[in-house]
């Protein structure tokens, strides 16, 4: 774990998070856990990567699965990239079956985070472990633009070390070709934003998330603009350099999100330990 977001953590949360890094076998502290929830990498599963899967060396699927037999939770819960659900579903296959045969009942969806609330579209994958009862949140009755997340800072940041340069805009020009882009990707003010990703707010790439000004420039996106796409609150403080900065952010399941399942965690908790034979392995998906 990076030591700037559990300093954030820290800053902003109660209860403390430790640094720790896990491993098979972790002697873990003595207590009695409710909840174990993990984002173990992504990049073994991403499309932006090689999707190598259970042979990435960074698949930190069967740390996170040892910790769960090991500490003994009521509820477990795990994000994770699309890509679990195609190219790699055979091994998403291989987790559930191997947890239901403990006896979890298993839940999984795949979540767009504009759905609930959230000015940008983000899919990803959410699978739940309980041995009660649970139910995904309900969606919002619309979706928030960019506009009415940023549009009060679009015009007000005058950061001139992110305006994009005349070259910079002919390598984006050239980036959007290549990848065929109908429109320009810039952030528009009436609709939600596309995706944030550690790479498309960290660096100036071909991706990188802009806005478009009203003197015409573009510029990349400030932190406090990128944490507002991802809803979170203007009071919430960020540790580190402005790149681990923007990594925690890219890297975080929406809190506005990760609420709504929060409360829908603590009514399975609430339920307490019913419903022991349960069919939710929406075989459909590996058919």
């Amino acid at each position: 774990m990076v030591k700037a977001a559990a300093e954030t953590y820290n800053r902003n949360l109660s209860g403390y998070c430790f640094n720790e890094k896990l491993y098979l076998g972790f002697n873990y502290p003595n207590y009695e856990y409710d909840v174990v929830i993990g984002g173990p990498p992504c990049q073994p599963f991403s499309v932006g990567g090689y999707q190598l899967g259970a042979d990435d060396e960074r698949n930190g699927f069967p740390i996170f699965m040892d910790a769960v037999n090991r500490v003994k939770p009521k509820v477990w819960l795990f994000e994770n990239v699309r890509g679990m659900l195609y190219s790699n579903k055979e091994y998403l296959k291989f987790i559930i079956e191997s947890m239901s045969a403990l006896g979890w009942i298993i839940d999984f969806q795949l979540l767009n985070a504009v759905e609930y609330g959230v000015p940008q579209n983000r899919e990803r994958l959410f699978v739940i472990g309980h041995r009660a009862e649970f139910s995904f949140p309900e969606k919002s009755p619309r979706k928030i633009t960019a506009g009415e997340a940023i549009g009060d800072l679009i015009d007000s940041i005058t950061d001139e070390t992110k305006i994009l340069t005349p070259s910079m805009d002919q390598y984006i020009k050239k980036y959007e070709l290549a990848s065929k882009c109908i429109n320009p990707r810039d952030i528009y003010p009436t609709k939600p934003s596309r995706t944030l990703t550690c790479r498309n707010i960290a660096a100036p790439t071909g991706d990188m998330m802009r806005v478009k000004l009203k003197d015409g420039r573009r510029r990349r996106i400030s932190v406090w603009e990128a944490a507002r796409l991802q809803s979170f609150p203007d009071h919430f403080q960020f540790c580190g350099n402005e790149t681990e900065q923007y990594y925690q952010i890219g890297n975080a399941v929406p809190p506005l999100l990760a609420f709504k399942l929060a409360f829908k965690i603590l009514h399975t908790l609430e339920s307490g330990e019913r419903g022991a034979v349960h069919e939710s392995f929406q075989s459909k998906l590996f058919a």
